[in-house]
């Protein structure tokens, strides 16, 4: 059950402060460092049982890595799962998402863009999975953006500065999925929600895309929102 109410009255913060919500971009690096490093030197020890065996997969591959001596096998598997960790941390946090909270403006900001939103624009905040949605008075989605940050921290920085929180999305019981030729879309929707399908084919490759079709929907009155593969529609009524 959703957790959803005005808590202007409750907030605590004064005009003037602002509330920057974060991840710690070493911590997140040297985080995946670690865990590289860790996996590294795993897989040479798994490749050190697996040729004691008298079959095994990848066995073939397991004798030519152990055919290194050590201590270079071990320095250098570690060294290749931190290097590959270090890639996969500054890509990690260069996706994640930050949060600018103060009661004249919100602002959030993921890789090298970020979106302001007036705090008279903000009708409502919520979470909806892993997500973050600013939604306006009438309904209508301003922003939706994946959130790894904690969300009582997230609820809470929202609540301090006076805005309406909900636990999830108000509306996502009218969502419908879309299939290509789907009745009720304005005019042009249907063409962006197929590039947008396509981009999102791609992966990461593509996501800027993806994320600017989700735009030009919203300018349709469209609101968009994912499932795994899948991509779900509804229209906000007009005022």
């Amino acid at each position: 059950m959703s957790n959803t109410g005005d808590l202007s009255e409750k907030g605590r913060a004064s005009a003037g402060d602002v509330t920057v919500i974060a991840e710690s971009a070493w911590v997140l690096v040297l985080f995946c460092v670690g865990c590289g490093g860790g996996v590294g030197w795993l897989v040479a020890v798994l490749a050190r049982w697996l040729v004691r065996l008298p079959w095994a997969p990848f066995k073939g591959p397991a004798e030519l890595l152990t055919s290194v001596p050590e201590p270079w096998l071990s320095v250098g598997d570690v060294g290749v799962g931190a290097l590959l960790g270090l890639v996969v941390g500054f890509v990690a946090a260069h996706e994640s998402l930050g949060v600018r909270v103060s009661r004249s403006r919100v602002v959030l900001s993921v890789r090298d863009a970020s979106q302001e939103f007036g705090g008279d624009e903000i009708g409502l905040v919520a979470r909806d999975g892993k997500q973050l949605v600013l939604l306006g008075a009438d309904g209508m989605e301003l922003a939706r953006e994946d959130c790894r940050l904690s969300w009582q921290r997230v609820a809470g920085a929202f609540a301090e500065h006076g805005y309406r929180w909900a636990d999830e999305d108000p509306y996502r019981e009218e969502f419908r999925r879309w299939v290509p030729g789907a009745p009720g879309l304005p005019e042009g929707a249907d063409a962006l929600l197929r590039a947008r399908a396509a981009a999102r084919k791609k992966g990461e490759e593509d996501a800027d895309d993806a994320r600017e079709l989700r735009r030009e929907l919203l300018g349709l009155g469209v609101v968009v929102r994912d499932e795994k593969k899948r991509q779900y529609w509804r229209m906000p009524p007009r005022s």
